[in-house]
């Protein structure tokens, strides 16, 4: 077993633990706008990219730079548009259409089911064996879901009368993330986890915007302040920040560490949600996330 010198084992926790809280705060912002602003799901994630593409660009430029010698193929330029538009993009947009009707708690909890989904995936397309363990632990992690989802209903918190839509845009939202794991795994070694983050973020910027372009009728500008402001706040600390903390940290700690301490994200989110949008905490609420945790954290181990 190797042992991690303190300095860096601290430096790895601290980076992980904040770039965890600071990807929670997303569905805050996203609630936040919604609630403020009459601004639609599409637009919102159009100014999230706009403040965001500057970082991402200038970071792959960056460290394209600093390794001239490295050059992609055109599989691999295509496998990484692929692949960064199905985590940033299908997947943002998604999830910003679903926190439309859903709270911020439930968004955050249906998300962190990711882990099972990729360890069905893995089995699927890999042929990488489930162990009982890791089948008890999807099933813990689905038994505190139901515990959360039907809370959720039963305390009359449907916005619009679109819950169930809202929570499906969220679930096939963490399938697609699912995925955007599984293949940025099989990329990651290959690239480099910096610089594929900062082409993929890149690209899937790019498809956003023209999502936008091609499909809105609202024009980006003229609108409320509030809309601009929750966006360059979405973009710097829900989006470029954690994402590079989170790679310095698998660089020091290695990726299951990085995992258990983000286990903290769902319940960093129920507290902000609870604090500035107002949404109620319930023993049963509680109670799905402690399995839901508990779940992930296994299958993590097991892994």
């Amino acid at each position: 077993m190797k042992i991690l010198p303190t300095n860096k084992l601290l430096t790895g926790i601290l980076l992980a633990l904040v770039g965890a809280v600071l990807f929670s705060t997303k569905a805050i912002f996203v609630k936040l706008a919604y609630r403020d602003t009459n601004i639609d799901a599409v637009t919102l994630l159009a100014w999230r990219m706009i403040f965001s593409v500057p970082f991402f660009v200038g970071a792959a430029f960056v460290s394209s730079s600093q390794s001239s010698n490295t050059k992609f193929t055109i599989k691999e330029w295509v496998l990484i548009a692929l692949i960064g538009c199905l985590g940033y993009y299908i997947s943002s947009l998604l999830d910003f259409l679903g926190l439309q009707f859903v709270s911020a708690s439930i968004e955050r909890l249906i998300l962190f089911i990711y882990p099972t989904l990729v360890l069905i995936m893995s089995a699927l397309f890999f042929k990488i064996k489930i162990k009982p363990m890791q089948w008890l632990a999807v099933t813990i992690t689905y038994a505190g879901l139901a515990l959360a989802f039907v809370s959720e209903v039963a305390g009359q918190t449907v916005e619009n009368g679109n819950f169930v839509k809202g929570a499906v845009y969220i679930f096939i939202c963490a399938f697609t993330y699912a995925a955007y794991i599984v293949g940025s795994g099989r990329m990651i070694p290959k690239v480099g986890a910096s610089k594929f983050n900062s082409y993929a973020m890149s690209l899937a910027s790019i498809a956003v915007l023209l999502h936008f372009f091609i499909r809105s009728e609202v024009s980006l500008w003229h609108l409320p302040a509030l809309v601009y402001l929750y966006g360059f706040l979405m973009a710097v600390f829900s989006t470029v920040l954690p994402s590079y903390f989170v790679v310095a940290a698998i660089d020091r700690i290695g990726s299951g560490n990085v995992a258990v301490v983000g286990s903290v994200g769902p319940v960093s989110t129920i507290i902000l949600a609870s604090i500035l949008l107002g949404e109620q905490i319930t023993i049963w609420q509680i109670t799905g996330t402690i399995l839901i945790l508990i779940g992930v954290l296994i299958i993590g181990h097991q892994k």
